[in-house]
Formats: structure tokens, sequence, C-alpha cells
């Protein structure tokens, strides 16, 4: 590789990386000021532990991101599998829009619609109240269409002759599905898993139409914040977000890297 390239490459990584690095940098600033470095401390550390808005916000965002990166796992790879398995069936033209349409439906349309129908249901059927479960059913909605897109891709690139074999000796279907299918596809399942997760976590415009007025999640309660002005506690606050992903992908990439060599 030339100068040039390898000149560009470093300035895009630095484009990229550098910001996130003085993020870190000035979550331990001891000044007021977010940008202006006036020495070491760890005392926005502290002042976060003792807000309990912000962590109140930080649990319900894992409890939603939870929820929703295992639901949308088990639909969207039920979707995924329709996709990959059943080129032809009555209808296929409908599912395969009304799977993939959150992917490119914007988030505001898909907020608005979600706001009616949850305000329809409740004053008619009296359920969901506005909070955490209408937060996880808007989140499952469009985070399945990811899945479903991943774990059809790994299919398609599948060795379906493992399956037939299996058939052939006498395995049924579901024994054939837990023991070969499940197995090979687990990557595409732990990368959609995972890319639930922090869609989720990251999620602010369809949250703020369905969240309601008692339920704030950690994007909710940043985009506020700041919308007052910058507090250093946002540089701790991304610092753990950033922690906490860096960790999640190291032990994916582990995890597939020793199932490979399994």
């Amino acid at each position: 590789m030339t100068r040039f390239p390898l000149a560009a490459l470093a300035f895009g990584y630095a484009f990229l990386y550098l910001p996130i690095a003085s993020v870190i940098v000035y979550s331990f600033n001891e000044s007021r000021l977010v940008t202006v470095w006036s020495g070491f401390s760890t005392k926005w550390w502290s002042a976060l532990i003792a807000n309990q808005a912000m962590i109140d916000a930080a649990l319900l965002s894992l409890r939603i991101a939870l929820v929703n990166a295992c639901a949308a796992t088990v639909l969207g790879t039920l979707a995924g599998i329709a996709l990959a398995r059943h080129p032809r069936f009555v209808g296929r033209s409908l599912f395969v829009a009304l799977a993939i349409a959150p992917l490119v439906m914007p988030e505001v349309i898909m907020g608005i619609s979600m706001l009616l129908l949850f305000v329809g249901l409740e004053r008619y059927v009296g359920w969901p109240e506005r909070g955490f479960a209408t937060i996880a059913i808007a989140h499952i909605t469009f985070s399945m269409a990811y899945v479903a897109v991943v774990v059809q891709a790994r299919l398609a690139d599948f060795d379906r002759s493992l399956e037939e074999a299996a058939m052939d000796l006498g395995a049924r279907p579901f024994t054939v599905f837990r023991s070969i299918t499940l197995p090979l596809i687990a990557p595409a399942l732990v990368s959609g898993w995972l890319l639930a997760f922090t869609l989720s976590l990251d999620d602010l415009i369809l949250t703020q139409f369905v969240a309601g007025a008692a339920s704030q999640t950690l994007p909710m309660a940043v985009y506020s914040s700041v919308r007052l002005g910058l507090n250093p506690q946002i540089n701790v606050i991304a610092t753990i977000v950033i922690a906490v992903s860096t960790i999640g992908l190291v032990t994916s990439a582990l995890l597939l890297r020793r199932r490979r060599r399994a």
C-alpha cells in the first residue's frame, strides 16, 4: 500500500475515533466547561452516580434493550427462515414488503403511526398504557427487520446437504433444526441480537412518540440535558456506553472465534 492510501486511511480513522477519544478524556476533566481541560478529576463520575434520574433512565433503557433484543431475535429469525427457505408461497411479496419496510421507513412516520395505534388500543381495549410496553413493542417492530435480513443472508450461504443428510437418516425436522441449522446460524443470531440491542439502546425519535410522560430512556434524558446546555456528565455517560459496546463486541468476536476453532 502506497503512502497516499495509508495517509487517507489514517485520516479517516482519526476523523472517526478522535472525537470518541476526546469524549473519554474529557469525562475526567476538572472543569465544568466540557471543552476546556483544567486537570484530572473523577468528580463528574461521582456526580453521575448521584444523579438518580439519569440512573433510572439508563436502567430503563437497558431493560427495554434486553427485552427487545431477545424478542426481535426470535421473531426476526422466524421471518428470515421464511424468506430464505420458502421462495414461493401465497402472499410472499406482501410478506417481504412488510418484513423489510421498517428498514426504509422514516422513524417519524413509524412513530406517528404507532402512537395512533397505541392511543386507539388504550381507548377501546384499555391496553397498553404508554411506557415500557409501548417502547418495547415499537423497538421490536423495527429491530426484527434487521435480524431477519442478517439471518436470511446467513441461510443463503447455508449448505443444505447437511440437513438433507440428517433427514435421510431419519431425523425429524425439529431435531434437524436444533442440532444442525441452529448451531450453524448461531453467529448470525449473535450478530442480530447485538444489532437489535444497540439499535434499541440508541433510539430516540421513535421512542419519543411512544414513551408517554412517565417514562424516559437514556437517549431522551441526554437529549433533554443537552438542550439546557452541555453538561460534563454527558461525557461520562458516553464513556460508559462506549465501554459497554466495546466489551460486547469483543466478547462476541471471541465467542465466534472460539466456535470456529472448535
